[in-house]
């Protein structure tokens, strides 16, 4: 399997605090890959210097083996890089269809509107109610939505799980599932372990800045005693 993205040697700042220290990490086609870690690990910033929302100091990322270190946002958009971001930050005073259509970037490919509903149908019933009127769980699937008409062939996805109830969370966890199955590649950003190991397929953990794990998702997902050593969790109450 080829790398659709790697992270090599990556040290990001926040002003003059360092945030990521020497991160490195692959995602290959069509492979989901989950980033766990508890808050202040620096999962989102790990997001965010490979979108260029907050550029390396230091390192590579490299996209389909073009190195896009530091890109602007929008150009890491157009080759292919969509992003479901933690707290969902859709457009509230639109409509769930009006905010799929600003989505859309033009460029046509498998995924259309009609698509996500069928995928989503719970989307297609809200096709015509304001974003800002719309559920925790309905808003993490317009997110995702989202995300998906512009057609992307890796999806970043940041703590989707975050502020919603049980049941939602299975939903959009399912949802995530399916998409494994239609060839996108996905890196998940998650606090709740079990929940991301069960799709993902690789699994990494961060620790103050640096990769203290990498390895297969269901042999870690499997020790859970490692798990709470490299997580710090409750096992039991993250997810079973």
């Amino acid at each position: 399997m080829s790398d659709l993205l790697a992270l090599d040697g990556v040290c990001t700042n926040y002003g003059k605090i360092r945030i990521l220290r020497d991160v490195s990490l692959t995602v290959g086609e069509g492979e989901v890959v989950a980033l766990l870690g508890l808050n202040g690990a620096g999962k989102t910033t790990t997001m965010r210097s490979i979108l260029g929302l907050t550029p390396p100091l230091a390192g590579t990322v490299k996209y389909a083996g073009q190195n896009i270190t530091g890109w602007p946002a929008y150009r890491v958009a157009r080759l292919g890089v969509g992003y479901v971001p933690e707290g969902r930050r859709m457009f509230k005073d639109l409509t769930t269809l009006e905010n799929l259509q600003l989505a859309e970037n033009g460029r046509g490919g498998a995924w259309t509107i009609p698509r996500v509903f069928e995928h989503l149908p719970k989307l297609a019933e809200l096709r015509g109610r304001k974003a800002g009127r719309l559920s925790g769980g309905e808003q993490e699937m317009l997110a995702i939505g989202r995300a998906l008409v512009a057609n992307p062939h890796l999806l970043l996805v940041d703590e989707p799980s975050q502020g919603l109830a049980p049941l939602i969370v299975e939903d959009v966890y399912r949802i995530l599932g399916e998409l494994k199955h239609t060839g996108v590649a996905i890196l998940i950003v998650e606090q709740n372990a079990l929940l991301a190991l069960k799709i993902a397929d690789r699994a990494y953990v961060l620790d103050s800045g640096r990769i203290v794990h990498s390895g297969a998702a269901a042999e870690l997902a499997a020790d859970r005693d490692r798990i709470r050593m490299l997580m710090g969790l409750d096992v039991a109450a993250a997810g079973t």
